[in-house]
């Protein structure tokens, strides 16, 4: 996977700033979703929130046509309720209950540039072991964060995920999915595994933006994907967490782009450099 080299776009100044801009759309939209998840709540309701978000801030949208072959994607937001991991759609039939989980993963475009990141929302009164999960994947993604930096490697942000993950407890790191490069597009080079071993893989550079995306379950950490041919679930129907963030990587330190605070106090925690950008 790591034999050849990568094309990874590298941003100008001007272009992280329209990307910033794109972040805190997401960031906006991901809060509201938050706020108003609760048992009764659909999840295409959720998904009427981003959309809002959006024609407020005169964005539109990463996720909505969006086609890997499976046919346009018919939402602004994935919402992936407790096994379903990753690209849950929404829909008005499907109502939120007490105790449950929905991981919630928005992307927004700002003058041809993207925000991408994702967050899980306890509903209502959750089990300490859901709880814990989440707080085990968000705190992974924050530990792959601030393992980026100028003249590391691409895997030092997997490991840290991994061993953040271990330590947290028994879970399962859901395999082959994982996070990627962004910018001019949603998805580009390079693909970013929450495992393996530090020190492999491209060089991180001045300019470059990475999504971060941590998945891990209760069980298993083998998937599969419904007849929708978009949303992936457990196999073993244990439920499951999905935390994402969209980081520039600059010289003088990170910009963590969907952020609210641009990630100065979980950096700022683990001892790391925020850019004088996100000033």
């Amino acid at each position: 996977m790591y034999g050849a080299p990568e094309r990874i776009e590298l941003k100008s100044t001007e272009q992280i700033l329209l990307m910033r801009q794109a972040g805190l759309v997401v960031a906006n939209a991901l809060q509201a979703m938050s706020e108003i998840a609760a048992p009764g709540v659909s999840t295409a309701d959720l998904d009427a929130v981003a959309r809002d978000v959006l024609a407020d801030a005169g964005a539109t949208s990463s996720f909505l046509h969006y086609d890997i072959g499976s046919g346009p994607y018919p939402a602004v937001i994935c919402a992936s309720v407790n096994d379903r991991i990753v690209h849950g759609i929404p829909s008005p039939q499907e109502l939120l209950a007490d105790g449950d989980l929905v991981s919630i993963d928005f992307g927004a475009i700002v003058e041809g540039w993207h925000g991408d990141a994702a967050v899980t929302v306890l509903v209502g009164d959750v089990s300490p072991e859901a709880r814990a999960m989440s707080d085990a994947c968000r705190e992974s993604l924050w530990a792959g964060l601030a393992a980026a930096r100028v003249n590391g490697r691409l895997t030092d942000i997997s490991h840290a995920v991994e061993s953040s993950v271990r330590k947290a407890g028994r879970y399962g790191i859901v395999a082959g999915y994982g996070g990627h490069g962004i910018g001019s597009s949603m998805h580009m080079a390079p693909h970013i595994l929450n495992y393996g071993k530090a020190g492999k893989g491209p060089r991180l550079t001045h300019g470059m933006a990475l999504a971060v995306e941590p998945m891990i379950t209760l069980g298993s950490q083998r998937t599969q994907e419904l007849d929708d041919g978009w949303t992936v679930s457990t196999v073993d129907g244990s439920w499951a967490a999905h935390w994402e963030h969209t980081v520039a990587v600059l010289d003088d330190g990170l910009w963590v782009l969907t952020a609210q605070d641009g990630g100065r106090e979980e950096l700022s925690r683990r001892g790391v450099a925020v850019s004088a950008l996100a000033a």
